[in-house]
Order: C-alpha cells, then structure tokens, then sequence
C-alpha cells in the first residue's frame, strides 16, 4: 500500500482473546493519532471486512468518531501497520 497516499497512522487497539459480547471484533481500534497530531477516539464501527493480499490481510474499519466523523482504516496484518485511507461521508451510509 502505498505510504504517501495512505499514511501510516497510531492506533490503539483492544485484542479480544476469547468471545465476548463487548468486543464483537477480533481487533478492536479504540482511538487513532494522525501523523500530523489530530487524535481521535472511535465511538462505533460501523463496517468491517478482511481481504486476502498476499500472505496477509488487509482488516478494513469504517469507524464513527466521538466528534461525529467517518473515517476508513486498515490494518495490514503482515505489517501490523494501520493506515488512514480517507474520510467518509455519513450520506455514504444508506442504515444511518
């Protein structure tokens, strides 16, 4: 994936260990910093799917912040790295 256009971004994640009601995600974000300082906490996730590249996976998120914005991320599990692909118009979402 390419750095420049999907900068690499600080996440942190819960990591569910067993099943739990709580944690419906295997990889939980719980709040992101962006590279230039913006910091953010996730309210809700509202889509979630993984993708085959290569060995790994590409985890994608599209999460809600706690000031009412969308934003998708993914995690390459090869890497372990998190990028920020963009930020997502709430009209984008038809069960709003």
């Amino acid at each position: 994936m390419n750095p420049e256009k999907f900068p690499a971004i600080n996440v942190l994640t819960v990591m569910r260990g067993f099943q739990n009601r709580r944690l419906p995600h295997q990889i939980t974000p719980y709040r992101f910093e962006t590279q230039d300082g913006r910091r953010f906490k996730v309210k809700t996730i509202r889509q979630t799917h993984k993708e085959r590249v290569g060995h790994g996976f590409h985890i994608h998120y599209v999460i809600q912040t706690e000031e009412l914005r969308f934003f998708h991320l993914v995690m390459e599990t090869e890497t372990f790295v998190w990028r920020i692909i963009q930020e997502v118009d709430d009209e984008l979402f038809f069960n709003s």
